[in-house]
């Protein structure tokens, strides 16, 4: 069986790792120890891990995260989740076809029950990505009792996952600095208090009337915590949109992506293809491609990405074509993905015939729009448990803007509980206000008129909220005029020392060097590793805008571990040019441009799923609506959309979105009550069993 393991990054650390043995449908397998299933099993090769029991379509992973019901499997007995649950020697794991047989039961046994241990706390945190670790540090300096609940088995939320440099500030949010860095300096602050408890691999099940908060505690152990105030800092979980293959194993999120990738360091694709041009769709391409992964291409239904402009860039620069206005038509495939068909829209985002490219790939990323996962707030508020949002679960933006997201909350809190005096600084507001700007206008590129000496060539042109190369700077050759959404601008005066280059986030600063022949030497930030390009390699050079300028040759390479305190690991590249193209070089071209085929335009048809848990599709729910049928609720007792173990999760904004194509406004209808739990959990778990007997 093939090894999809990552062997080498270029940014991650690849470490040894204990192996372990399972078994899988009867087949001993290898897993790390520590990894869940679903990782283990995509490390083998296998994306299919079982049948629905409705109409016997094949399964896979979609969220990674614990929040759809994709990747059920058994193991020892027991209906998991295989993105959530750890792997252990000895395992036997099975896939999930039809109705699962229950195991044994001797009717006779003494089951024995213990009192639901409760615990109280001053503040509760549901989350320990960025927003609660911050929160958590504010209120550890003022000695709070407060308790983290993470339902992973490390600290940092979605940083954990991020092998770029971030955008912001540098004073205010380690801009210039590496996501996965970022996380451990924000671990390492939160556990220095000892008034901070941390319970990692524990879930929150809900928030209950008695203002208690129930928690499956290291994924065992049932308990209740009562707090004084809760902090929501769960985060968001991904959109999905509709179209015909949409949960074929290969269709997943980019947060599941990414989680394969860059956190387990798992090959989760060799021909990706990804839906949607916002910073999460971009960056996880580019993420893709440092991975060794091929991406054949993106397409984004607007007429300009969503995401910052340099991150579009990095992609066009390697190669990687980006087709705006376009939309997916049809994923192909029987048992996993085989192929995409895109398509070209109008104005009114309606297809245009005669416009379709059919791709040949195995995995097609959705990243299409993030929804606050805010249950746990909207219920507390309902309940008089007094509570507030951070990050995400409260509006979705940049971590950056999540970190500032915590801090603000954090003294909000100290306020509520008599600990700080006087008003909460006003410029904390204000600067979370610009970090979540979302992208701005696009200028002109400019170029520099000298062409002597050395110099940088800025080709950041949007605004957005960025400043490390104006801050790291040695002799403040480079500044930003009035906001820091500005884009910088060169003022002379550059030694050549590369600082700039090697911190900008967005890759988007060459150095030109006149001073050394006729043919200037360009420095260039390169992100991956030495199998791409070598000394003495005659490279095709690109424009910000990806467009083949000519051939320079590659003449060294320097890896910068750190900026001044800022650790930014990156290579910088430095390649012989033709005089008349030096300004204009801003990449290396390292992937060639897919091939496609025509492929008939195909309406979308009623079968395309909605409720995936349920397998419930478009053309039912269409029919209930046309009908008459207004209450969200209705829909669900007639079709049992949204039943599903997830919990409507993944299909809500879906049969919201045909309620708004068959005409029916929001407030027409009825939205669906939600109800506990949040995530499954067995009876005997919630019951206190100190023994769960003939499990098998």
């Amino acid at each position: 069986m093939k090894n999809f393991r990552i062997t080498a990054h270029p940014i991650l650390k690849i470490t040894p790792a204990k192996t372990i043995k399972f078994k899988f449908n009867g087949e001993t397998l290898e897993a790390r120890e520590g990894e869940t299933i679903a990782s283990a099993l995509y490390a083998n090769g296998i994306r299919i891990f079982g049948k629905h029991q409705k109409d016997g379509a094949p399964l896979g992973i979609f969220c990674a995260n614990g929040q759809c019901d994709q990747c059920k499997v058994i193991a020892d007995g027991i209906t998991v989740k295989a993105c959530m649950t750890l792997v252990k020697e000895g395992m036997e794991v099975y896939p999930l076809e039809k109705l699962p047989k229950l195991p044994d039961w001797d009717f006779d046994a003494k089951v024995e029950f213990q009192d639901i241990p409760e615990y109280e706390y001053d503040v509760l945190i549901i989350g320990g990505g960025p927003a609660g670790l911050r929160a958590a540090t504010v209120l550890g300096e003022k000695n709070v009792k407060t308790l983290i609940v993470d339902d992973k088995n490390q600290l940092g939320g979605k940083l954990v996952l991020q092998t770029h440099k971030f955008f912001g500030s540098v004073e205010a949010c380690y801009a210039g600095m590496r996501g996965i860095d970022i996380a451990r300096k924000l671990e390492e602050e939160v556990r220095s208090f000892p008034t901070i408890d941390i319970w990692l691999n524990s879930v929150a099940i809900w928030v209950f009337s008695d203002k208690k908060v129930g928690i499956l505690k290291d994924q065992r152990e049932y308990v209740l915590v009562k707090p004084k105030i809760l902090l929501v800092a769960s985060g968001a979980r991904e959109k999905s949109i509709l179209f015909p293959g949409n949960t074929l194993p290969g269709v997943y999120g980019a947060g599941a992506f990414q989680t394969l990738v860059n956190r387990d360091l798992v090959k989760a694709a060799e021909n990706l293809f990804v839906i949607g041009g916002g910073n999460v769709g971009l960056i996880a391409a580019y993420h893709a491609l440092q991975a060794g992964i091929n991406v054949v291409g993106l397409c984004e239904i607007m007429p300009e990405v969503g995401g910052y402009s340099v991150h579009k860039e990095k992609l066009l620069k390697l190669g990687v074509p980006v087709f705006t206005s376009h939309t997916v038509v049809k994923v192909h495939g029987t048992e996993r993905v085989e192929a995409i068909t895109i398509a070209k829209v109008n104005e009114k985002f309606e297809i245009i015939p005669g416009t379709e490219k059919t791709f040949k790939c195995d995995t097609v990323l959705v990243a299409v729009g993030l929804d606050p996962v805010s249950e746990f707030y909207e219920k507390a508020i309902k309940f008089g448990l007094k509570a507030y949002s951070a990050g995400d679960a409260e509006e979705i933006a940049e971590a950056s803007s999540a970190i500032f997201s915590g801090k603000i909350k954090g003294y909000e809190i100290l306020k509520e509980l008599g600990l700080y005096e006087g008003e909460i600084p006003q410029e904390l507001y204000e600067t979370q206000k610009v970090l979540k700007s979302r992208p701005g206008k696009i200028y002109e590129m400019k170029y520099p008129e000298i062409k002597e000496g050395v110099y940088p060539v800025l080709n950041c042109v949007q605004e957005i909220p960025c400043n490390p190369c104006t801050t790291i700077c040695p002799k403040n050759s480079i500044v930003i005029e009035g906001s820091i959404l500005n884009p910088p601008v060169y003022k002379g005066g550059c030694t050549g020392c590369e600082m700039c280059v090697a911190i900008c986030p967005g890759l988007a600063i060459s150095l030109v060097d006149f001073r050394k022949g006729e043919d200037p030497i360009v420095t260039l930030p390169f992100e991956f590793g030495d199998d791409k390009i070598k000394v003495g390699d005659s490279v095709a050079l690109t424009d910000r805008l990806g467009n083949v300028l000519g051939k320079g040759e590659v003449i060294s390479f320097r890896f910068v571990e750190k900026v001044r305190t800022i650790p930014v690991k990156t290579k910088l590249v430095k390649v012989k040019v033709p005089r008349e193209i030096a300004e204009k070089v801003s990449g290396i071209k390292i992937v060639e441009a897919p091939t496609f085929d025509d492929e008939p335009i195909e309406a979308i048809p009623d079968d395309a799923i909605v409720c995936r848990c349920e397998r419930v599709t478009a053309g039912e729910i269409r029919k209930l609506i046309r009908e008459g049928v207004r209450d969200m609720n209705e829909i669900k007792a007639l079709t049992r959309a949204g039943m599903g173990a997830c919990q409507g999760k993944t299909c809500t904004n879906l049969i919201k979105r045909l309620f708004k194509e068959e005409g029916v406004k929001e407030g027409e209808f009825i939205e669906w009550e939600k109800r506990p739990l949040f995530m499954e959990v067995t009876l005997g778990t919630l019951a206190g069993a100190k023994e769960k007997k003939n499990e098998q």
